[in-house]
């Protein structure tokens, strides 16, 4: 069997690791549009620092395959301890916020309290992910913190959204929540807590790393994007923009969606094209801001549900070692503001957005002022965050299994179209490996 891979992100690259020694398969080749591998792993280098597209920080409640990644990073790693806080009324508090509640004022603290321990949600089924959020928090922390922050993410309605990454947010227990309100330390997303990161590289040291450990089975091809795809003759023929013509018995691909369907040259099904053109994503500007002074103090990301500041997220680049930072004494942040398509944001230009984004570390006192600013550089990425509607499990599964149908199967958080993190990715990518191998 030969098998093609389109995308050589974190998905395509794990999936040809865990095919590579099976002897039913004669060669795997990994087609990848940009000139390095990576996909969202990528890293970039702006005046010596490496960052990423958002901070991918290594962790994971899967021991397998937490393991698995701590042994690719090899010497290149770094345990770190979480030190995050939530920016609320000109306060830090610490994160998760249902774990600080102590450092709110007395009006807030007793409003989060009560609300939860006399929750009257408690008992009702959540079939959104606001629902969610009220069954398990109650109203006071859910209208102070959760619903404001998941709204400036998302940009979607959160009645709207399923409740398929609530795996993610685990309910914390009514003592913890006594004790925080009582201002007694409790600590919440343990799984969290402390996480691996590249000491040098960003997070793409990873995928190289990851690369160098692919035998002579795998080729990986760069700077080549397909631009079409058809099934013929059982066979999956693909075509590049080089002018590349391949045939493969089995196509995985773990691009877009929307990227593959764009290819595809049979007709799909109505039904199909109609699953993929409902779903919804979001896409994401990375702003890297070096400052003379922050007041950020030594915390890592600060989460900020304030609507008024553009920024979902800021995070200190510093805190994850020497290598992250310059020599010059000042430091280095890291800005995330999400969009949507045609979106206010969307149409802004980019001198118009880092003016917002300096602003708004300026009006939250990250920074003194934006004279302290030494320069900022913005990128923007379009498939960021996968968006979970109410329809979206039932488009996913649509789209998913037409396309097994035709030999081509998908992989990735794109690829699939769910919100999976790296450790899910590399988890998904070893489950759907081992039922190609026994399809053999």
């Amino acid at each position: 069997m030969k098998i093609g891979i389109l995308g050589g992100g974190l998905s395509g690259i794990s999936t040809a690791y865990f095919l590579q020694n099976n002897k039913g398969i004669k060669s795997i080749e990994i087609l990848e549009k940009e000139r390095e591998p990576g996909g969202l792993c990528r890293s970039f280098n702006i005046n010596g620092l490496y960052y990423d597209i958002g901070p991918h920080i290594i962790f994971s409640t899967d021991k397998e395959i937490l393991d698995f990644m701590i042994n690719i990073l090899g010497e290149n790693k770094n345990k770190l301890k979480r030190s995050n806080k939530i920016f609320y009324k000109n306060k830090f508090i610490k994160y998760p916020f249902e774990n600080e509640l102590s450092a709110l004022s007395e009006v807030d603290r007793e409003y989060c309290l009560n609300t939860f321990l006399n929750n009257p949600y408690e008992n009702h089924e959540a079939k959104n992910l606001l629902a969610y959020f009220l069954k398990t928090f109650g109203e006071g922390i859910t209208d102070i913190y959760l619903k404001p922050y998941n709204d400036k993410i998302w940009k979607f309605d959160l009645s709207l959204m399923d409740t398929q990454m609530i795996d993610r947010i685990p309910k914390p227990p009514k003592e913890d929540i006594v004790k925080s309100a009582n201002g007694i330390p409790t600590e919440g997303y343990l799984h969290q807590l402390y996480f691996y990161y590249p000491r040098e590289g960003g997070i793409n040291s990873f995928i190289k790393s990851f690369v160098g450990k692919l035998n002579e089975n795998v080729r990986v091809i760069t700077d080549s994007a397909v631009i079409e795809l058809q099934r013929m003759n059982n066979k999956c023929k693909i075509k590049t923009d080089k002018g590349v013509s391949t045939e493969y018995d089995l196509i995985v691909s773990t691009i877009p969606i929307q990227s593959l369907t764009g290819i595809y040259r049979s007709n799909l099904p109505e039904d199909v094209r109609k699953s993929v053109h409902d779903l919804k994503y979001n896409s994401i500007i990375v702003a890297i801001i070096n400052v003379k002074k922050d007041n950020l103090d030594g915390n890592f990301a600060v989460m900020v549900p304030d609507k008024d500041i553009i920024f979902h997220r800021v995070s200190k680049l510093d805190f994850l070692g020497s290598c992250y930072c310059r020599k010059d004494d000042s430091s280095t942040l890291m800005a995330e503001v999400t969009f949507s398509k045609n979106s206010f944001i969307d149409q802004m230009s980019v001198i118009d957005v880092e003016a917002k984004i300096i602003e708004g570390l300026e009006n939250s006192q990250f920074i003194d002022s934006r004279e302290h600013v030494n320069y900022i550089e913005t990128r923007r990425f379009e498939y960021a965050y996968v968006i979970c509607d109410l329809n979206h499990k039932k488009n996913v599964e649509r789209i998913g299994n037409y396309f097994s149908d035709q030999k081509i199967l998908l992989c990735g958080r794109f690829g699939e179209f769910k919100y999976l993190n790296m450790d899910a990715v590399i988890r998904h990518a070893k489950t759907l490996s081992e039922i190609i191998v026994k399809n053999i």
